[in-house]
C-alpha cells in the first residue's frame, strides 16, 4: 500500500512538473509591461489580475498609436479615428468588447508595413513571419497583448526597420532605452522566438502513388536562406525522391518546386520552395529566413543552437558547444564540426547557429556510439552555389542521379 502510495504521489509530481506555471506565463507578462512602460507606451503596470483579463479593442487601438510614436497632438479625434485613417484598424464598432488575436496581428501587420493577408489569416501569416511564434487562442488577454506589443517593437517592418527604432528617430526615446530589445548574443529563447520560423520538417516521397495517397517515404529537416523561398537541406534527405514538401510551424505545407545545385560529397542541396500553398493555394508574399555567417570562425568551447524537426515530430531547438571545428569523416569531402547540440533522426538537414543567430552549418548525423558526438556540415558549397540557376525538378534529378549510379 506504501509503495503504492508513493507511486502515485511521484507520478502527480512529474505531471505537475510537466505544465507550465501559472507564475511563469504571468511573469512573461509582467515584464512585457514593464518593457512597455519603460518607453511610455502604457502609463502604468497592470497587476497581475488584470494581465490575466481579457483585453478589448480600445486597448489595443491605443497600444497601436501609441507604437507608431504618435502623441495626443496628431491625434485631434483620439486614437481610434487616428488608426482608422492610417489604415492599420478596420473594425470600429465594439470598442469595448475582447479584442479577438487575428484582428490586432492584422493591425500590427499593417504597421509594419505588411501586405498579403486578411483579418481573417493574419495570426497563421504573423506565425509564418516569425512576428510570434506564440498561438494565443482566439481573443488576447491584456497581458497575451503587453507581449505581442512588446515583440513587435523588435520586429523589422517591410522597410527593414523595427518599430522602436522608429521611435528613437521620433524622439519618443532613446537608444539606450530600446538596447536591451536587441542583444548581440541570443539565448536559446531568442533564437526559438526570431527564428524557428525559418525551419520546417521536409516530407519525402520515392514514387507517384505515395505521394498522391500522401504516405511519406521519408523525411529530415531544412531551412530558408531567402524570402522568395530558397532552402538548404542535406542531400541524402532528398535523395531517390520524385516529390517532396515542406510543412512550416505554421502548419502550412509547400511544394519542393526545382533544385538548384546538389552535392553527394558534401551531402548538401540548394533548392526552391513553391509559395502556393498546397492546402488553400494561395501565393505567400515571403518566408522567414536565417543569415548565413559571412565568417563561421567557430572554435572549440563556443555555444551553439540547432533549428529542425527531430523525429518528425515537432519544431524544435537544442543547444550545445562546439567540440571540434575541423573534423575529418570519410563520407563528407569537407571537415566537419562536432558538437554536443542534441539532434536526432529527422534532424538531418536542419541548421547550426551561432550565438548571434546566424547559420554556420548544416546538421547532418552523429556518432550512435558515442555521447554528444553530433556532426555538421560546413556550408561553402552552398555559398558557391548558383543562386539564380534554373534547377531541375527532383524527378529529372533522381533519374540523372540513377543515370550516374
Amino acid at each position: 500500500m506504501k509503495n503504492r502510495i508513493l507511486s502515485l504521489l511521484c507520478a502527480l509530481i512529474l505531471l505537475l512538473g510537466a505544465v507550465p506555471s501559472a507564475a511563469a506565463v504571468e511573469g512573461e507578462s509582467r515584464q512585457a509591461a514593464e518593457t512597455l512602460a519603460a518607453l511610455g507606451l502604457i502609463d502604468a503596470i497592470p497587476g497581475q489580475e488584470d494581465l490575466r483579463r481579457p483585453a478589448a479593442r480600445i486597448h489595443g487601438t491605443n497600444l497601436l498609436a501609441r507604437l507608431s510614436g504618435a502623441v495626443q497632438a496628431d491625434m485631434p479625434s483620439g486614437a481610434q479615428d487616428y488608426a482608422v485613417a492610417q489604415g492599420w484598424v478596420t473594425v470600429t464598432i465594439g470598442q469595448n468588447d475582447p479584442l479577438p488575436t487575428a484582428e490586432f496581428c492584422a493591425s500590427l501587420l499593417r504597421l509594419l508595413g505588411y501586405e498579403g493577408f486578411t483579418d481573417e489569416n493574419a495570426a497563421l501569416f504573423a506565425r509564418r513571419a516569425a512576428l510570434t511564434t506564440r498561438d494565443y487562442g482566439e481573443t488576447l488577454t491584456l497581458g497575451d497583448l503587453y507581449q505581442l506589443a512588446r515583440d513587435a517593437l523588435a520586429f523589422p517592418g517591410k522597410d527593414g526597420k523595427t518599430l522602436a527604432q522608429g521611435l528613437v528617430e521620433k524622439g519618443r526615446c532613446t537608444q539606450a532605452q530600446i538596447q536591451p530589445l536587441f542583444p548581440e548574443e541570443l539565448t536559446a529563447r531568442q533564437v526559438a522566438d526570431r527564428h524557428m520560423a525559418a525551419a520546417f520538417q521536409l516530407n519525402v516521397y520515392y514514387t507517384e502513388k505515395a505521394f498522391k495517397n500522401d504516405r511519406r517515404s521519408n523525411g529530415g529537416s531544412g531551412f530558408f536562406v531567402s524570402a522568395d523561398g530558397l532552402a538548404v537541406t542535406n542531400y541524402h534527405t532528398l535523395e531517390d525522391a520524385v516529390w517532396a514538401t515542406v510543412t512550416l510551424i505554421s502548419g502550412e505545407t509547400f511544394l519542393v518546386d526545382r533544385v538548384l545545385f546538389c552535392d553527394p560529397d558534401s551531402d548538401l542541396a540548394l533548392f526552391r520552395v513553391s509559395r502556393t500553398s498546397l492546402k488553400t493555394k494561395t501565393e505567400v508574399p515571403f518566408f522567414s529566413f536565417l543569415e548565413i555567417a559571412e565568417e563561421p570562425a567557430l572554435r572549440r568551447g563556443d555555444r551553439i543552437y540547432t533549428l529542425g524537426v527531430p523525429l518528425g515530430i515537432t519544431p524544435a531547438i537544442s543547444e550545445g558547444i562546439v567540440s571540434a571545428t575541423d573534423h575529418v569523416v570519410d563520407r563528407f569531402s569537407a571537415p566537419c564540426v562536432v558538437n554536443t547540440a542534441d539532434i536526432s533522426h529527422g534532424s538531418s538537414g536542419g541548421a547550426l547557429l551561432n550565438i548571434y543567430g546566424h547559420v554556420v552549418g548544416v546538421t547532418s548525423g552523429a556518432y550512435e556510439a558515442g555521447n554528444s558526438l553530433y556532426i555538421s556540415l560546413p556550408l561553402t558549397p552552398i555559398l558557391e552555389a548558383d543562386w539564380d540557376a534554373e534547377g531541375v525538378t527532383l524527378q529529372e534529378l533522381t533519374k540523372e542521379m540513377q543515370k550516374q549510379a
